[in-house]
């Protein structure tokens, strides 16, 4: 099989940084378009420490289609797997419409592109924030949207329909991936989740406190119908997700897809309290963890996880890292720094 070029928006971020050298390390030629609005060029170097091997860099946004088209038409390339996009819940809630000029922009940028340079597929990078705050659980891909509960996951929900219609007329096809909550960093603790300024998602809070950059980790709310009344997600090792990415691709350029556009959820299935993962996180690393109980955050849903079994059958990917893995990976990185 002659290589395969895979471009990657957002290749620089948290997701995109493990994707990319799970890419490198199976063989695929990777482009690596970011912005650097939120991640780091030394995050390039880090790539190459662990793959010996170099994307190709571009210093650009998505929303420039001018900037875009010359990338395209630079590069033969057979799959786009698209990270760019704002993705924190609360900021969304404050700041609706950057993130529907943003993540939509960017979205329809890269459609245009796709059906202009004969792209064979698309991977999308969707969110479990899509079901809102669902009526069962866990959510499977069947399950019903409920009315977004911010701009960030109403932004996925669209860009979900948007692909569907899109696909369904045009010549390649898509896979959406509704992460769940991705976590955790590479083994060698070169690259991990970096937030510019207070990180917004648990895990680097939780890090942070431990290490004493924050004085207290905040617990937004402790009167949810939960097991200890705080909320529940799905954590997801982000090396796990960035395998699932991986999987899509192939799935794509074996033609393997059964429609236009596919849907899979990427979680564990298994659903943890924001308590439990303060109690993991000291049982496995020692350290005490400062924390108070805050008011419910907008945006935020009560309880949601996964029912993966489809990415299982379909996309031939499983979870295989634990909760442990996740911690220890996460305090690795986080001494690195």
């Amino acid at each position: 099989m002659t290589e395969k070029t895979v471009l990657v928006t957002g290749g620089l971020g948290y997701i995109g940084s493990h994707t990319v050298v799970e890419l490198l390390m199976a063989g695929y030629q990777v482009i690596v378009v970011d912005n650097l609005s939120n991640s780091e060029h030394f995050i390039l170097d880090r790539i190459i420490r662990i793959t010996q091997k170099e994307p190709i860099f571009y210093q650009d946004d998505v929303c420039d289609l001018a900037a875009m088209s010359k990338i395209f038409k630079k590069h033969q390339v057979d799959v786009v797997i698209h990270f760019a996009a704002f993705k924190s819940v609360g900021e969304s809630v404050e700041k609706p419409l950057l993130y529907y000029q943003n993540n939509l922009i960017s979205l329809l940028n890269i459609l245009q592109l796709i059906q202009e340079n004969s792209v064979e597929g698309l991977v999308f990078s969707s969110s479990a924030t899509v079901y809102g705050e669902p009526d069962e659980l866990p959510a499977t891909e069947e399950t019903p949207f409920k009315k977004a509960l911010s701009a960030y996951g109403s932004t996925k929900q669209m860009g979900e329909e948007i692909l569907e219609k899109v696909c369904a007329a045009a010549a390649f096809q898509a896979i959406s991936l509704r992460y769940f909550n991705p976590v955790g960093a590479h083994e060698t603790a070169l690259i991990g989740e970096l937030p510019k300024g207070i990180p917004n998602n648990l895990f680097p809070y939780v890090t942070q406190t431990a290490k004493g950059k924050l004085a207290m980790l905040t617990v937004f709310g402790d009167d949810y119908h939960t097991a200890d009344g705080t909320c529940v997600r799905d954590y997801i090792h982000v090396v796990d997700l960035a395998k699932a990415h991986l999987a899509a691709c192939k799935r794509l350029i074996n033609k393997a897809c059964q429609g236009s556009s596919e849907v899979y959820n990427i979680g564990t299935g298994k659903g943890t309290t924001v308590l439990e993962i303060i109690k993991q996180f000291e049982a496995t690393t020692g350290k005490p963890l400062a924390y108070q109980t805050g008011a419910r955050r907008p945006g935020d849903a009560e309880a949601v996880y996964a029912d993966s079994s489809k990415a299982e059958q379909e996309l031939l990917w499983k979870a295989t890292l634990n909760l442990k893995d996740m911690i220890q990976s996460s305090w690795a990185w986080e001494n690195s720094l």
